[in-house]
């Protein structure tokens, strides 16, 4: 296993916190004037910037682990859970959309007032904030376990922690100035530090094995793992599966659940909102891609010894807890720097879910 951080790692870590506190005192500065202005923004918030806050919120230190250990043990099929997504976004945005600019809503469970009172809505806000609470709270020990486990060596109680401390720190900084659209701003600098890292650890690797693009494809072609769609009825992410529990979890995720359609509350108009949500599904998807190369190269570097040098039994294991081979990488192979990259790159995807989810559970 790589030692600890060194210096150039720490400053990286150290100069990602400092743009976070830079920019939650400039965002802070933003006068919040009512309630409206605070949970969605003053209806101001540019199309654009709501896209790339929808895709960051999509993300969690769970996706950013788990979406190359998924490709490194099977193949390309997961792609198809955002490829339902997509069609679960054609539904939210032509549907439901229009029905919330209606009446005007800071809420997405403002519409069960409207059409069965004000009992359906405070029922379904309870359900939101008791699921949130605890689906939430797993993904951010999950970005804990990562933080720790690269920054200490370790995890043990204290050091897990103070990893939640550092995650939630820059979360509360931005709900609590600035609202909504400090944390949609904030999404921005997320998304762009933890594909970043991705885009810089894919290329590492693709440089790490010793192949050309055609040798890499033939590989991976023969062992089976380029495969898109399952039409099997195994359930997973086959296409039967796709088109049945997880579009209808999609429409929940994109048009029911505060914590993501929130966002699109925050548009200038309905019409805002409906291309906001398509955008945020364009981007999601090459995101997703780029993840589950990075699990494909993996793969290549720790099974195929022939193309990487590397002759050393994986053993997928922290402290007697299981981890996925994305984190496994980071602790035995990642060279200095690149390890405070990525570092930081599991600290924004979990961001981006943390601080989104404390201006939904607010509202």
């Amino acid at each position: 296993m790589n030692s600890a951080f060194t210096i150039v790692d720490w400053g990286i870590f150290g100069a990602y916190f400092v743009v976070l506190m830079l920019t939650s005192v400039i965002l802070s500065k933003s006068k919040i004037k009512s309630t409206r202005d605070y949970y969605v923004g003053g209806n101001t918030v540019p199309m654009f910037a709501v896209a790339i806050s929808v895709l960051a919120t999509s993300q969690s230190a769970a996706t950013f682990l788990g979406g190359p250990e998924y490709s490194y043990g099977k193949d390309l099929t997961f792609i198809g859970f955002y490829l339902s997504a997509f069609l679960a976004v054609i539904f939210v945005a032509k549907v439901l959309i229009p029905r919330f600019y209606t009446i005007n809503a800071v809420t997405v469970y403002e519409l069960l007032e409207h059409r069965y009172g004000s009992t359906a809505k405070k029922q379904a806000g309870v359900m939101f904030l008791i699921g949130r609470l605890f689906a939430s709270g797993a993904r951010l020990y999950i970005g804990a376990l990562a933080i720790s486990m690269i920054l200490f060596l370790d995890i043990t109680p204290t050091h897990v922690a103070i990893s939640i401390a550092i995650l939630m720190f820059g979360a509360l900084a931005y709900a609590y100035y600035g609202g909504v659209k400090s944390v949609i701003f904030s999404d921005i600098i997320q998304a762009m530090t933890y594909i970043g890292a991705g885009i810089a650890v894919l290329i590492y690797l693709y440089v790490s094995i010793n192949a050309d693009f055609g040798t890499v494809v033939s590989t991976l072609q023969a062992d089976d793992k380029l495969k898109l769609l399952d039409w099997s009825m195994s359930g997973g992410f086959s296409v039967w599966a796709l088109l049945g529990g997880w579009l209808l979890l999609n429409i929940a995720a994109y048009g029911l659940d505060q914590d993501m359609t929130q966002r699109a509350l925050a548009c200038k108009n309905a019409k805002e909102a409906q291309k906001s949500l398509m955008l945020s599904i364009y981007l999601t998807i090459p995101v997703a891609i780029l993840f589950l190369l990075i699990g494909l190269l993996l793969y290549l570097f720790y099974q195929h010894p022939e193309l990487s040098g590397l002759s050393t039994e994986v053993v997928q294991k922290f402290e007697g807890e299981k981890i996925t081979i994305f984190m496994y990488y980071i602790l035995h192979e990642m060279p200095e720097g690149m390890r405070g990259l990525v570092t930081v790159g599991a600290v924004a995807a979990a961001l981006s879910s943390s601080n989104s989810v404390l201006g939904a559970m607010s509202s």
